[in-house]
């Protein structure tokens, strides 16, 4: 899965490495669900001659909500969505199709829990550098008041064996080559678009243990990102035995 995630470059970077205009605004070091995150869209296809861009971008709420739920706060936070299922659970069948976006990253983090009583985060980017694109579902929900809000989930998949000793879910990377395939929700469906939901390969990003100081949303400052020791777990106490193990073991 992916739960928290950070986009610290400038936005003139940004804006090259998606090819859509983009506002200005701070480098955010943990960013987390519920709140505002950029997205790229499609737009309509550019006139012959045109210096107008075909992508666009904007700020929307980290946590989808189908169009058809009723009462929200009843409603699980969807902030994560499943790439082999997406194009058939009812939750985001018409957003796979008609409202594919990217949503610019530095990278993500992520917990490791399995065999440890503290999970040990990490701070997983790409090994070059620079900005990603992770792939999302955008759904514009319109309140039972008349206001609309608009919100997004980011795609997972299958972690590489890189990732895997972490967890067993990455986000979806769309690789540049793939950025116009992606967001042509008139040209390509899911299922023309299936390869692009594939992890990337081994080697693209790097995992780096960090402390626990990004556990809090609160912390938002770089040193969330430094290097720490992975974090050793106290060795776990024998069970003490119970008065018929001995007796057990002749049966």
């Amino acid at each position: 899965m992916c739960g928290r995630f950070a986009l610290v470059q400038e936005f003139t970077e940004i804006e090259e490495a998606l090819g859509a205009p983009v506002e200005a605004f701070p480098p955010r070091y943990n960013i987390a669900p519920t709140q505002p995150v950029l997205v790229v869209m499609g737009g309509p296809p550019r006139a012959p001659g045109s210096n107008q861009p075909d992508r666009t971008s904007m700020l929307v709420r980290w946590g989808f909500i189908p169009g058809w739920v009723k009462d929200v706060s009843k409603f699980p936070l969807l902030i994560n969505a499943r790439s082999e299922t997406a194009a058939t659970k009812p939750a985001f069948r018409a957003a796979m199709r008609h409202r594919r976006v990217l949503i610019p990253a530095s990278g993500f983090y992520e917990w490791k829990r399995a065999g440890r009583k503290v999970p040990q985060p990490y701070w997983v980017k790409p090994a070059n550098g620079g900005v990603v694109a992770f792939g999302g579902l955008m759904e514009t929900y319109a309140e039972p008041g008349g206001s609309e809000i608009d919100t997004v989930a980011i795609l997972t998949c299958a972690a590489n064996e890189q990732i895997s000793h972490i967890h067993d879910r990455m986000p979806v990377v769309v690789k540049p080559q793939d950025f116009a395939r992606w967001l042509d929700c008139i040209n390509n469906e899911p299922r023309d678009v299936a390869d692009i939901t594939q992890p990337v390969e081994p080697g693209f990003f790097d995992a780096i243990p960090v402390s626990d100081k990004v556990n809090k949303v609160a912390n938002t400052s770089p040193d969330i990102q430094e290097r720490a020791e992975v974090a050793e777990e106290p060795p776990q106490k024998p069970k003490p035995k119970s008065a018929g193990d001995d007796q057990l073991k002749l049966f």
